[in-house]
């Protein structure tokens, strides 16, 4: 199920405001009615706009995907120069956004226990694999490797982001991203 929400119309700015209660609150077993009271609507403009809880949920997940690609994409196109640049500040971005954490690891344990509305969470991990293999041949390593960097980068920002969730501890965070941004560097690069 797709759920294409055009941008700037009364559709994206309740699907904003059904985003913003979801990272704070969690999703959880939140009812339409429970939803769209504590967002200032009714259920039925969320079935009208939606068509059900899960079709609310399905528009959720690809408008934070969406988001956070045009995000990575915009920063790298700003430091075509220095594309390690690009991700560091990616990081900040989603280490700044203390909402982003909890609603995302949220969203994959619902895929891993294969609600449907986070299914695009699959192909979010793929798309994103591929880019950043992509971007590890760009810098310089050979392609089977580059796929083996864009994994392990992927693991490495989920495992720092979901320490960061639970601890708060930034500082640590920081340096654990910078340390191993820079051990991704190619060899003959580095110095």
């Amino acid at each position: 199920m797709t759920v294409t929400v055009p941008a700037g119309g009364p559709q994206e700015a309740l699907l904003r405001r059904v985003i913003a209660y979801f990272a704070a609150n969690g999703v959880g077993d939140t009812s339409l009615r429970t939803l769209a009271a504590e967002i200032g609507t009714s259920h039925r403009m969320l079935i009208y706009h939606f068509g059900s809880r899960e079709g609310v949920l399905t528009a959720m997940v690809e408008a934070v995907w969406r988001t956070q690609q045009e995000l990575l994409e915009s920063l790298l196109r700003e430091v075509m120069d220095d594309p390690y640049d690009g991700a560091w500040r990616f990081w900040v971005r989603l280490a700044d956004d203390r909402a982003f954490a909890p609603l995302f690891f949220e969203m994959s344990a619902a895929a891993m226990q294969g609600h449907g509305w986070a299914d695009a969470l699959r192909t979010w991990i793929t798309v994103w694999t591929d880019q950043l293999g992509r971007f590890f041949e760009q810098v310089g390593h050979p392609p089977g490797r580059a796929r083996t960097q864009a994994r392990m980068a992927m693991a490495m920002t989920r495992g720092v982001l979901f320490e960061l969730a639970l601890t708060g501890d930034r500082a640590t965070a920081d340096a654990t991203m910078a340390a191993f941004l820079d051990s991704t560097r190619p060899t003959s690069r580095a110095g």
